[in-house]
């Protein structure tokens, strides 16, 4: 509301009361927040420069980034509307979709008669985050899902079984099983990195230590601890140091007894480490890029979209 007054009058920021008192006077005394003294303290020329929609986003960032939102949906702007969520920060999306998710999902369903798995993922994502968007009605009653199935918008089938989703089971479903559920088994691509990535998250039982030897771990033989020598077998009891011989083992176990203890798990067969090595990779290679702030969903992202293949 500030910055489009100010667009409507810029001369209103040097205007003065029956006191003297201009509106950023006015603002500091009263005690207004940082965004409108930072507004209301630009000239007139300084405001004129900077225009309505870069005031918006330095001082109004949640109904700017909204209306950039509704501007790619209407578009089909998708890989837009994605990488907002992947590049800004976890508060700022929040405020994004805790405000406007409604309003935001019933533009897709008015905008959404040619399936693509990139909306559909973009829907789901939104909808995970707030659930109870999907009940939530506009001024004349309407939900999403009565937008999407209406004749007038005509919404593609996989658009309306997501609409269709209950916030109870939204917010008790995993989001990978999510997509499983809504997008097409054959589309790997989709969401198959992304579970990857999530379920070696999940399953991740070793230590930063253990991480950095994995490849160690995966080379065919191992070196005798105290001899270097090839090949070398693993103690019986602990399966964490190897030893080519009897005398060697009988050498270091003086200090070996020390922190030899049983695995609390079974040993991982070199199939698991494979695994678990390739996770790695996929896991370093997302971190690096944009976004990585947000958890799993956003961390792999870019996996998700169209792009060269990782």
């Amino acid at each position: 509301m500030g910055v489009q007054s100010i667009c409507f009058n810029y001369e209103a920021l040097t205007t003065r009361d029956k006191e003297g008192k201009t509106p950023i006077d006015i603002a500091r005394r009263s005690g207004a927040c940082a965004e409108i003294i930072g507004l209301l303290s630009h000239t007139p020329e300084e405001a004129l420069s900077l225009g309505l929609k870069e005031m918006d986003r330095l001082y109004a960032p949640v109904a700017y980034w909204w209306n950039e939102m509704l501007g790619w949906i209407r578009s089909r702007s998708y890989a837009d509307c994605h990488k907002f969520i992947n590049d800004h920060n976890d508060e700022l999306v929040r405020e994004v979709l805790k405000y406007y998710n409604s309003e935001l999902l019933r533009k897709i369903a008015c905008n959404s008669q040619v399936h693509s798995d990139s909306l559909v993922f973009l829907a789901l994502r939104m909808i995970h985050r707030h659930p109870l968007s999907l009940t939530d009605k506009n001024f004349q009653g309407h939900t999403t899902l009565q937008f999407a199935v209406s004749t007038q918008f005509n919404a593609c089938r996989e658009i309306i079984n997501v609409f269709r989703l209950t916030p109870t089971h939204v917010s008790r479903t995993p989001f990978p099983a999510l997509l499983l559920q809504s997008l097409p088994t054959k589309h790997y691509e989709i969401y198959g990195p992304y579970n990857t990535v999530c379920t070696f998250i999940k399953h991740m039982k070793y230590d930063k230590a253990e991480l950095v030897e994995i490849e160690a771990v995966l080379k065919p033989a191992r070196k005798c601890d105290v001899c270097s020598s090839l090949p070398a077998k693993p103690c019986a009891r602990c399966k964490n140091t190897f030893y080519c011989s009897p005398s060697c083992q009988k050498l270091a176990w003086k200090k070996h007894k020390k922190t030899c203890k049983p695995p609390t798990s079974p040993p991982a067969t070199v199939a698991d480490l494979r695994t678990l090595h390739k996770g790695i990779a996929l896991l370093n290679m997302c971190i690096q890029r944009s976004g990585a702030g947000d958890g799993p969903t956003s961390v792999v992202v870019d996996f998700l979209l169209p792009g060269p293949a990782y």
